[in-house]
């Protein structure tokens, strides 16, 4: 593949892609053409093929793609064809949620530690975990090969946590935390913002509403 930037609009139809394709691999469908790509996910074909140009192309003329190499590649490109160790720091409701979610192990993304600075919840069972003391974070990151954290705390802490975990190694966060945090620009962030994707979601049906008045 070329080294060139790809726009995030670009990356972020990817995992829909994989989504896709790993239904039809899991319905046994060995290729499909742009067009019946299209049909399936609502995207156009040009999109799609735009799309897949820029890592490649990977079809071929008058036979499509083979479903099963597609869906090889684009995990690749997102790599999760290896595996990622994880820890969730805040063990509320969400962190339970999300370490209880046994879909993420399928994508190479397995959690490894649960921890929180709430003394009611520690050695609480979640899934195969026990939550974990905040003290004993350091050296677990460090012992299991930790490389993405996943910040379900208040903002207030969260800066403070992240600088912690960036000393110990961690590469990435997926950040539900709503604050900005501080780390070198070589550490991945996630940004998860979950009021604003309901606000998004409030913006459209208001939308659909004002259109349908209109008619």
């Amino acid at each position: 593949m070329e080294d060139k930037n790809i726009s995030q609009a670009v990356i972020s139809r990817l995992p829909r892609y994989l989504r896709y394709l790993g239904e039809l691999k899991d319905s046994n469908v060995e290729r499909i053409s742009s067009q019946e790509l299209s049909e399936l996910m609502k995207v156009t074909a040009s999109q799609i093929r735009q799309d897949f140009n820029n890592f490649g192309g990977f079809g071929q003329q008058g036979y499509g793609y083979k479903v099963s190499y597609l869906y090889d590649e684009i995990a690749k490109i997102l790599g999760i064809n290896k595996t990622h160790h994880l820890i969730i720091v805040g063990a509320g409701n969400l962190g339970q949620a999300l370490a209880n979610y046994m879909n993420f192990e399928r994508r190479g993304f397995h959690f490894k530690g649960i921890f929180d600075s709430n003394e009611a919840l520690y050695g609480k069972k979640i899934r195969d975990m026990y939550v974990q003391p905040m003290n004993e974070m350091e050296a677990f990151v460090k012992e299991n090969d930790i490389d993405i954290a996943v910040l379900t705390i208040p903002k207030t802490g969260a800066v403070k946590v992240a600088e912690q975990l960036v000393n110990c190694g961690v590469k990435a966060f997926w950040n539900f935390a709503h604050v900005d945090l501080n780390v070198p620009d070589d550490i991945v962030v996630e940004n998860v913002h979950l009021s604003d994707s309901l606000m998004r979601l409030s913006y459209n049906i208001t939308q659909s509403y004002e259109e349908k008045e209109d008619k």
